[in-house]
């Protein structure tokens, strides 16, 4: 009545090759171009663990990566997760972070310095356009606002 146990710590052999990329999200890398212009605007990460060690930080470029997917797809931050390219919640406070501090408004101002160098931005003519008009529908309500309870005072 003994059955043969099977040896569990076994792993089952893969049958097909591990792809290097993810062909859907390679195309989101971040270029060496790109790369050289983004990382001297990223400032530099100082280690606040009380004792100099903890986990080790996921790289700027990873974490780049997964920024510039969900901007350009419009994916949520937890779905980079299932990417591989880096955790959604590391790219969502690197992205945090680089926001207070300012990276992506210089990363803008660089690209349209660059651009205004090779194109020629024509800044004797700018246009804006705006409205300033209340929404039909809009507005505060003419209801009655209660200032406390409905009893009166000293009513109990």
């Amino acid at each position: 009545m003994s059955k043969a146990k099977k040896d569990v710590s076994a792993k089952p052999q893969r049958t097909r090759s591990v792809a290097k990329t993810n062909p859907t999200t390679a195309a989101f890398d971040v270029s060496d171009e790109l790369w050289a212009v983004l990382e001297p605007l990223i400032p530099e990460h100082v280690n606040t663990h009380r004792f100099g060690g903890g986990r080790p930080r996921v790289p700027d470029r990873h974490c780049a990566n997964g920024i510039f997917y969900v901007l350009r797809t419009g994916c949520q931050w937890k779905a980079l997760d299932k990417t591989g390219l880096c955790s959604g919640s590391t790219a969502h406070l690197r992205f945090q972070e680089w926001v207070d501090a300012g990276v992506f408004l210089q990363f803008w101002e660089a690209g349209l310095e660059q651009y205004d160098e090779v194109k020629g931005i024509d800044w004797e003519w700018l246009s804006m356009d705006g409205a300033m008009t209340k929404a039909p529908l809009g507005g505060e309500k003419n209801w009655t606002k209660p200032y406390g309870s409905r009893q009166g005072r000293r009513k109990t």
